[in-house]
This record gives structure tokens, C-alpha cells and sequence, in this order.
């Protein structure tokens, strides 16, 4: 190893140990303390390493409580903006770690504290993209929700915030994780299927109606002003607020951006292939007549040169394809591969190779407390995060469209649809855009 690699090396592993990035732009200069920073070096994957959660309902609660039963983790603080959901996620860390986490409400504190050295984010989708950017210049590594964005457009600012300030991002998407999903993605790519044209992936499961809501008085205990941040401001509505967010177009990405990600990712992995250059999609509100902005059946065709990958949702029916619920699905002319969270099988040849399910969620999470010290690039790191996010995005904006959309995958434009094209990106209320990175 010469200095210079050397001392790049080191400059990363004190920006942990001293959490302070000031200090860290000092260490750079010199090499009298070669001998002493070896020992730093030597040191760092003991370390403990200082988390904070923000967003702890359902989600949060998990990967918090996931991440504080590491010995070398220690979750100082938890945030959110709805106080009734502080005591669960109290309790569960508490019973990891052996001592509760401080409680704030406004994450801007969290962001401000430094011994923090990263943080979860588990919010609703509007929200995932500032934070993770802020996050990036308060010095903090990130590990951020799926889909890692509301919109493309904020993908593409993430990852230009994780690289100005050689961030750790991790995304969310921990099926990345599994060793069945990697091998079941090196079988396809191994060639043993023959020439791999079309891959499929769909999510079919019955969700209940969220029905008809009327607006109401903000709840006690609630900081909604702060729960909207960049979204428009509009009266508080039960049916926007807890989950079912997911199915309104201000907050949410509908079932491609809740359960289309993960097995998307699989899929356009699985087939080698990042944005595509057409996409067309068909669907509706067929079966719930409720609140829900979004659609329940949606199909979404991707075009890419010489290859097809298609999505499919229906949110009202138990019968899967291929047998299963959610999975991802690769049509080769020697043989067919599906996999899904429960293992992988190969059709159509003899002796077909088949594989049972392996660990992904506290797998992904160790990976991203393993990448804090080591300052590697994470398993889903936030380009695959931002591509397979990105995916379900274009999905959702060919049925909004309403017609095929043409996208320039190297200039990330839609072509000749201006309609299109706005939704690439948002507008915030005022005091809430998005940073300049």
C-alpha cells in the first residue's frame, strides 16, 4: 500500500472514529503518524458505532431494534413526529440494547448531534430524499427506506450528496442480501437458462379498502406541519396519515414503490439492465372504491434493447403466477428461474437446480454497520437504490401519462412529453425544497 492510498484510507476511518470531519481534513496532511494511525486503523471495526432512527413506526421500529442487538451498535436517539408511536419503539431497542434511546421530535436535531455517527430513515417516501441529503452534509452516514426517493429526480440528488461527501448510503431494499436471491441471479447470468430475453416480476396479495375518510382536527401528540415538510398543505386526513400515505400521490409511490422495488430490483438485476427507453402502463382502481389515489391492477412493460421486463400488481386476488405471490421470474430458451424470499427453482431441465430461502434483512443491516467502519460501498448502495427506485418511478409516470413514454436513460429525460416530464420532480412548499447539494 503506498501513502497516498494509505492516508486516504485513514482519513475515512477517523471521519468515524472522531466524528467530526473537520478533524478528519487535518489527519491528511503528513506522514510522521504513520506508526499510531495503524493502531487507529487496527482499532476501528471494535468500535461502536451511534445510530438514531427517524420515522419509528412500523418499519423503524424493526430496523432500530434490528440494528441495536449488535454488540457494536448503540442507538442513542429515535425520532418522530407522532408521539403515540415513541413507546413501542422505546421499549423494543431498550430490550436489545439494555438502555432506551433519547426521544426528540424534529430530526434536525439529530442531525446536529455529533456523536451521531448515521442514521435510519424510515419515514414516508416525500420525505426519504431530504433527509438522506441532509443527513449527507451533517457528516452522517445513511441507511434510507425504499424506494429511496418520491421521484427520480431526488434519486439522482442523493446519490450526488453521498459522493460530494463520501457518504455510506445503504438502500433499503435487503433482499440484496440474501445469498438465494445472489445466487439465484448468477445461475441466470451463468448462461445455464440460455439466452434470457424476458424477466417478470408482480406482487398479487388482497389488501383491504381504506374507505372514505373526512378531514379532522389534527391529533394530540401530532406535529403535522412537520409530517407534511415538503408536500403540499392540506387539511389532516386519518386516511393520508399512518401506512395508508403509501396510497396517496403527494407522499407515497402506490404498490410499485411499497412492494415493486424489491422484486423490480431482482429482476432487472437478474437481466443486466438499468432504465429502459420506453415504458408503457396500463391499470386503475378497479376493485376499491375508497380514498386511495393510486392504482390496485397495474401492468408496466419496459422496453430495453433486444430485452422486455414487466411489473404486475393486482392488490384484490390470492392467485400468484408461477405459484407464487411476489417474485421474480427469468424466460430463457433452455429453462425458466423463479425465485422469490422462500428459495428459487429452474423449470423445463432435467435435474433442475433449485435453492432454499437465506437470511436478508439482519444480514443487509450488519452490512451497513460493517460499510460504516470499513467505508466500503454497501450491498444495495445508493445507485442500485436509486436505479431500482427510479424504475418503479418511470412505472407510475407511463400510467399517470397515460400513454408510452420515451426516456433518454443517459440524460434522465422523458423525450417529447412535457406532461411526463414535470413529474420527474415536485414541487415543495415553500421553506421546504429540496437542499442544493
Amino acid at each position: 500500500m503506498d501513502v497516498e492510498e494509505f492516508l486516504k484510507r485513514d482519513v475515512n476511518r477517523r471521519q468515524f472514529l472522531d466524528r467530526s470531519a473537520r478533524n478528519a481534513a487535518g489527519m491528511a496532511a503528513g506522514v510522521v503518524g504513520l506508526a499510531s494511525n495503524m493502531a487507529l486503523a487496527d482499532s476501528a471495526p471494535n468500535e461502536r458505532v451511534v445510530l438514531a432512527g427517524i420515522g419509528m413506526r412500523g418499519q423503524g421500529k424493526f430496523l432500530t431494534s434490528s440494528m441495536a442487538a449488535f454488540p457494536d451498535v448503540h442507538i442513542k436517539t429515535i425520532c418522530d413526529v407522532d408521539e403515540a408511536v415513541i413507546p413501542a419503539a422505546v421499549k423494543s431497542i431498550e430490550k436489545e440494547q439494555g438502555t432506551p434511546p433519547e426521544v426528540v421530535s424534529d430530526f434536525r436535531k439529530v442531525l446536529d448531534d455529533p456523536e451521531i455517527d448515521g442514521v435510519v430513515i424510515a419515514t414516508p417516501d416525500h420525505w426519504h430524499a431530504m433527509m438522506a441529503i441532509m443527513a449527507c452534509q451533517a457528516g452522517k452516514d445513511v441507511y434510507v427506506e425504499k424506494p429511496v426517493s418520491h421521484n427520480l429526480h431526488e434519486g439522482l440528488k442523493i446519490i450526488e450528496a453521498a459522493r460530494k461527501h463520501q457518504r455510506v448510503v445503504q438502500s433499503g431494499i435487503h433482499q440484496r442480501s440474501g445469498s438465494h436471491f445472489q445466487s439465484a441471479v448468477e445461475f441466470v447470468q451463468s448462461g445455464k437458462l440460455g439466452d434470457v430475453r424476458l424477466a417478470k416480476a408482480w406482487i398479487i396479495h388482497r389488501r383491504k379498502s381504506i374507505g372514505r375518510k373526512k378531514d379532522i382536527a389534527v391529533p394530540q401528540g401530532v406535529n403535522y406541519d412537520l409530517w407534511l415538510g415538503p408536500a403540499a398543505s392540506r387539511p389532516f386526513n386519518p386516511n393520508r396519515f399512518h401506512y395508508n400515505w403509501h396510497w396517496f400521490w403527494d407522499y407515497g409511490t402506490g404498490e410499485m414503490g411499497n412492494w415493486g422495488v424489491h422484486m423490480l430490483d431482482i429482476a432487472r438485476w437478474g437481466l443486466g439492465v438499468d432504465l429502459p427507453e420506453r415504458i408503457s402502463s396500463s391499470g386503475g382502481k378497479y376493485f376499491f372504491n375508497d380514498d386511495q389515489e393510486t392504482p390496485d391492477t397495474q401492468v408496466v412493460q419496459y422496453h430495453y434493447p433486444g430485452k422486455t421486463l414487466v411489473w404486475e400488481h393486482r392488490l384484490w386476488s390470492v392467485h400468484g403466477m408461477e405459484g407464487r405471490n411476489a417474485a421474480a421470474a427469468f424466460y430463457g430458451d433452455k429453462g425458466t428461474l423463479v425465485v422469490d424470499r422462500g428459495g428459487w427453482k429452474v423449470y423445463d431441465q432435467k435435474d433442475a437446480a433449485t435453492s432454499g430461502t437465506s437470511d436478508q434483512a439482519t444480514t443487509h443491516h450488519r452490512n451497513f454497520i460493517d460499510c460504516i467502519k470499513t467505508r466500503n460501498k454497501p450491498t444495495s448502495d445508493i445507485q442500485i437504490g436509486h436505479v431500482s427506485s427510479a424504475l418503479c418511478h418511470l412505472g407510475n409516470i407511463a400510467y399517470r401519462a397515460g400513454q408510452e413514454i420515451e426516456f433518454d436513460p443517459l440524460q434522465n429525460q422523458i423525450i417529447g412529453n412535457q406532461q411526463a416530464q414535470s413529474l420527474l420532480g415536485r414541487e415543495y412548499r415553500r421553506d421546504w425544497e429540496l437542499p442544493q447539494v
